[in-house]
């Protein structure tokens, strides 16, 4: 699973790395984190409001701090589309 953490590297933005981090080892799911600072990549995305969250290439979550749980759930539905895709 391809996890991009989108921002500037703000507060909020540094608050949804770690939270997705926790969330990706809770779920003992294997994920590749990025994150993506570069205002130019962030405005190629389509990302307009930061933090933003895209997994494998789809934007999940913008302008937000989602919660450890929300993550999980959202993260475990990636990976069972994933699983169901191969």
């Amino acid at each position: 699973m391809q996890l991009l953490v989108i921002g500037p590297g703000c507060t909020k933005c540094k608050t949804l790395a770690q939270f997705t981090e926790q969330a990706v080892k809770e779920l003992g799911v294997p994920a590749e984190i990025t994150k993506v600072t570069n205002l130019k990549q962030i405005m190629a995305l389509g990302v307009m409001m930061t933090p933003a969250l895209a997994v494998n290439g789809t934007i999940k979550v913008t302008g937000k701090v989602p919660s450890v749980a929300e993550l999980k759930t959202l993260l475990s539905q990636a990976a069972e589309a994933e699983k169901a895709a191969k």
